[in-house]
């Protein structure tokens, strides 16, 4: 999930919802529109998140509902990771159980990373769109991230390459692993 959300800007429901029919491993790309927005999203996917997801999905958990057994991430119970549920004590009303934010945030305090109100898993999403817009390139960062455009550009862009969104994340990538590289 770390890997996707640097990789391709994904979210904690984006990654909980995923199926694995939107993964197309021989190409190493992602076509997964946002949950959020249906905005539709077609990400390159590094080889290193390319093999994150087939590990993931090759050790996941039987699905508790056979209405899962498409996604890629379900925990160790075999749950989605972010499940919404109508509340019992209170008909009408809706509990979340984000199980990505609580297991993220824990990871964060095991490693004594803090300091910032509001760190969390959703940070990574923070942190592609930012690095991502040293491309220079905000169309492609918007359209990975499966960002709303109402402008009247975005009405008559037909398109956006696979080369500019490959480039995007290429972006990303290179901040990410040749850093590492370089200590």
């Amino acid at each position: 999930m770390v890997l996707l959300a640097l990789n391709g800007g994904l979210g904690n429901g984006d990654c909980s919802d995923l199926p694995q029919s939107a993964i197309d491993f021989e190409d190493g790309w992602l076509d997964y529109p946002r949950p959020k927005t249906a905005i539709r999203r077609r990400i390159p996917l590094w080889r290193e998140t390319i093999v994150a997801l087939r590990e993931a999905i090759s050790t996941r958990p039987r699905p508790k509902d056979d209405k899962d057994s498409e996604m890629v991430f379900l925990t160790v119970q075999g749950h989605r990771w972010v499940r919404v549920t109508e509340s019992v004590s209170q008909p009408g009303r809706w509990n979340t159980r984000n199980t990505v934010a609580d297991r993220f945030g824990k990871l964060l305090r095991n490693l004594r990373i803090g300091g910032r109100k509001r760190l969390g898993f959703y940070t990574l999403r923070h942190q592609f769109e930012t690095v991502a817009g040293e491309s220079r390139d905000q169309v492609a960062v918007d359209a990975i991230m499966g960002h709303v455009d109402q402008s009247m550009a975005a009405h008559y862009r037909e398109r956006i390459s696979d080369e500019r969104l490959q480039a995007v994340v290429d972006q990303v990538r290179a901040w990410l692993f040749e850093s590492e590289d370089k200590t």
